[in-house]
């Protein structure tokens, strides 16, 4: 990270918040924090922050509007700004991570198509993860979702529509 990327900074202080358990000082930190990018911030603090912003949701709706948000903007990240904050970021590796959130959002809301579609998006950008416990996680969680689509297919009355 730069060190003049404040609003980067700050968005990191509000990470810690999240891992050290403090869910709700981290919506908050991040709430204030969206209030000043949303419109029209840079698409990198937007995509991170809303990235993170939607795992502290307890609604599975507002999960789904802000994975949304995060993957709207990724659409408008290039791979130097990526670069400015890590130079081994590129913009190709956040789209599995993306759509298997979004995968998994829609699994919740019971919306099995959109939820293999974005399954099928997330799989298709493996090669842009990397050979590390990021990487490889992602690859497990998205083995372990596909295999509960599976189990839920094998389940499913048939003739059920949304399958």
């Amino acid at each position: 990270m730069t060190t003049q990327d404040k609003t980067m900074k700050r968005i990191e202080e509000a990470m810690v918040l999240q891992h050290a358990g403090d869910l709700d000082g981290a919506r908050q930190r991040f709430a204030e924090i969206w209030e000043g990018i949303a419109v029209d911030g840079d698409p990198f603090h937007r995509c991170v922050l809303a990235h993170y912003m939607a795992d502290l949701q307890p609604d599975p709706q507002d999960e789904l509007a802000w994975d949304l948000r995060a993957l709207d903007a990724a659409a408008s990240v290039t791979d130097d700004r990526a670069e400015q904050h890590d130079s081994c970021l590129a913009v190709r590796g956040f789209y599995p991570s993306l759509h298997l959130n979004l995968a998994a959002d829609f699994r919740r809301l019971g919306d099995t198509k959109q939820a293999r579609t974005h399954l099928g998006r997330a799989r298709e950008h493996l090669d842009a993860l990397n050979d590390d416990a990021c990487g490889h996680g992602i690859r497990s969680a998205i083995r372990r979702l596909a295999g509960q689509l599976a189990d839920e297919d094998a389940t499913a009355p048939m003739g059920d529509e949304t399958k």
